[in-house]
């Protein structure tokens, strides 16, 4: 481990007292360990890519976010490179922005530019609200050439594009969607924004207003960086440096990183909805049928829009001629039904229809990607071809390369032979109705991915979070980031007392989790007992069927005001319950798994975390029951090796619900016996917090 200079540790120590003395608060020794660990651990940053790595379970209490910016920021500075802090919810990034990053700045004296950094869906493109008010005027709304890509311009919407319009040209509005003061319609914006490939960049005329390059402007002269993970691992697909700086040139925070290995699985995984890409397939043809028509003036461009049209019939045929296979080996039943192909292995004759059809969209793509470079190379000056059309045809051909290359990048992963020595793709087929049915191909873990593109690439790299181990260790967690071998890993207390904080309870209900239809029936006869209608509660379920069977049970309980996951928005239902709880009355939240992160209920909000049963993963997802078949070929033991470690980690989140101040006080009732009769269940015990407990068997 390198050391830490003089200046650098002057510079944090002074700075965390400044910081103490301002907000009135004592050193807590989590904080101050962990602000030692990330600060010399990023000591070894030397400014050469594959720099140092340090991930650090703060529980809550830690202060863990004045603790990476107080050893953070001071590195990065001397370094000469912006700090990347990326979360996982959009309600950290706001509270880093309005609240944590402004007040230590403000203790501390320490001068530093921050900027947020948003994707491309949150800004405004000028040249589609130009066309959408181009085309009220004309009262064309229908836009035969590329209708799926137009903004659904409803009767209302007239004034709202004109007063937008007025906005940014006045500079009252910078183009952030955020910004406005007002709603936005989804199916509106989504017409108003512009994708990586329907966006001209500097070509475009409009590039110097350009609400996304202002943003991006201020990204490259921000010494700290608020983004997210989604962010950041879009970015790495492309290379890293389109949006966010590049990794080589950079230093990382990753909060919220127990989150960050199924984001990148998420970002990994290749999905083809068929029906759905068929329609697609035929619109496209259709499209670009007329684009040649009205390229007329011009025989190259619309001889590529005409060659374009007949790639997308070819690949059409293709899929088509694959459909009955694919469709056949999918169970008859109507609903949802998967097929797996084992170990991912697929039979020789649809491994290579599957090659063949990659083939095709990848030609698709290519011979979009030309036509598309061609539009936007006429933008400069064409005699012929008025500018509109240009600009509506490259926007329009944009869209279909975004999605071809999307296509063909998933049938070549669906097709692909695996390295036999390498753990292999899962692949399956999975039909969401009556009548639909797509497949799907995803590697059975991120860490080679992230290790890739990623750890061996950036300058230094902080991942944190308040449960990054399972069962009391980190290995699941660096296996599933794809840490690499010099990464440390440690674990800082929190700042509660928690045997006098709370009391842990596993009353005997009459059925365990094992047998969900009686564990279903006993919770509806106990539940009531168990919650208090007059305080705040917190019930989460491992599987929305038996949430919905109870919920539906207990409705009609006056005395029982739940509010039920699926039933309103997430946000209206937090909103609900704090107005329940500050007007003086109970309130009962009925949720799933995400309930059981990132939601903050302290004080009153929530004295009583309900965890229906031990948060095993569902037995018939595709991905996870590919990484338990791939283990068993390894002769491990998938239940060990997956299923309990991950079992733990949600245990844990959902437990975190309870305790958000050191104030807070309550109780958590498991109401899975599990917990305490099996083996496995002291192990999860074991990784808990200390909490106060008390098994009795009656509730």
């Amino acid at each position: 481990m390198a050391e830490l200079p003089a200046a650098l540790r002057a510079e944090i120590q002074q700075g965390y007292r400044a910081f103490l003395a301002q907000r009135g608060l004592r050193p807590r020794p989590g904080q101050r360990r962990m602000i030692a660990a990330v600060a010399n651990a990023l000591a070894g940053a030397d400014g050469a890519p594959g720099g140092p790595v340090v991930a650090v379970e703060a529980a809550t209490g830690t202060g863990k976010t004045v603790a990476y910016l107080l050893a953070a920021l001071p590195v990065a500075r001397a370094l000469g490179v912006p700090l990347v802090v990326a979360t996982g919810t959009v309600s950290l990034q706001e509270q880093l922005l309005l609240k944590d990053v402004p007040e230590l700045l403000a203790a501390t004296g320490w001068s530093c530019r921050v900027a947020l950094a948003k994707g491309r869906g949150r800004y405004l493109c000028n040249l589609r609200l130009e066309a959408a008010l181009d085309a009220v005027a004309s009262r064309d709304l229908g836009l035969a050439l590329f209708p799926d890509e137009w903004p659904l311009i409803e009767p209302g919407d007239e004034a709202l594009l004109r007063r937008l319009a007025e906005a940014f040209a006045e500079g009252r509005w910078d183009g952030d969607r955020d910004a406005w003061s007002d709603a936005l319609p989804d199916p509106l914006w989504r017409g108003l924004t512009a994708e990586r490939r329907q966006c001209a960049g500097p070509r475009c005329r409009a590039f110097r207003r350009c609400a996304f390059y202002r943003a991006r402007g201020q990204l490259e002269a921000a010494q700290l960086i608020v983004a997210n993970h989604d962010l950041v691992l879009a970015d790495l697909e492309l290379g890293g440096g389109v949006v966010l700086p590049a990794p080589e040139r950079a230093l990382y925070v990753f909060d919220e990183a127990h989150r960050l290995p199924e984001a990148a699985l998420r970002h990994a995984r290749g999905d083809c909805r068929l029906p759905p890409t068929l329609h697609w397939l035929e619109q496209v043809e259709r499209a670009l049928g007329q684009l040649a028509g009205q390229l007329g003036g011009d025989g190259s461009l619309a001889a590529r829009a005409a060659e374009a049209a007949g790639d997308c019939a070819a690949a059409r045929a293709a899929l088509e001629a694959l459909l009955p296979d694919l469709e056949a080996l999918l169970p008859p039943a109507a609903g949802s039904a998967v097929h797996r192909f084992p170990l991912g292995r697929l039979p020789d004759p649809l491994r290579a229809a599957a090659a063949a059809l990659a083939a095709r969209f990848a030609g698709l793509a290519a011979r979009l990607a030309d036509l598309h470079e061609g539009l936007y190379g006429a933008l400069g000056g064409h005699p012929s071809l008025p500018l509109p059309l240009l600009e509506e045809g490259a926007r329009g051909v944009g869209s279909f390369l975004a999605r071809a290359e999307r296509l063909a990048h998933t049938w070549t992963q669906f097709a692909a032979p695996d390295d036999r020595a390498e753990a292999p793709r899962a692949r399956w087929l999975e039909r969401d109705g009556a009548a639909g049915f797509g497949c799907a191909v995803s590697p059975l873990s991120a860490g080679a991915l992230l290790g890739e593109r990623l750890w061996s690439r950036c300058l230094g790299a902080v991942l944190t979070s308040a449960t990054l181990r399972a069962l009391g260790r980190f290995d699941r967690f660096a296996q599933a980031a794809g840490l690499p071998g010099r990464a440390q890993c440690l674990a800082v207390a929190g700042g509660f007392d928690y045997a006098r904080a709370a009391v842990l309870s596993v009353p005997d209900i009459g059925a365990d989790g094992g047998d969900a239809d009686a564990h279903t029936q006993a919770l509806i006869r106990h539940l009531p007992r168990l919650l208090d209608p007059a305080e705040g509660s917190l019930v989460l379920f491992a599987s929305r069927r038996q949430l919905e069977v109870v919920a539906a049970a207990l409705q009609a309980d006056a005395d029982l005001p739940l509010l039920v996951q699926g039933r309103l928005p997430a946000a209206e239902i937090l909103r609900r319950h704090r107005e329940r709880i500050d007007a003086g009355q109970g309130s009962a939240i009925f949720g799933l798994a995400s309930f059981a992160e990132g939601i903050d209920l302290p004080g009153d909000y929530c004295r009583h975390v309900v965890i229906a049963k031990l948060p095993f993963a569902v037995p018939d997802d595709p991905l996870q029951a590919a990484q338990a078949e791939w283990l068993e070929q390894q002769g491990k033991n998938p239940f060990r090796e997956l299923s309990l470690p991950d079992a733990s980690l949600r245990l844990a989140q959902a437990c975190g619900r309870l305790l958000r101040g050191a104030a807070d006080r309550g109780r958590i009732t498991v109401l899975d016996r599990r917990l305490v009769t099996r083996s496995y269940g002291r192990e999860l015990l074991a990784a808990l917090p200390p909490f106060a407990r008390s098994f009795e068997d009656d509730p």
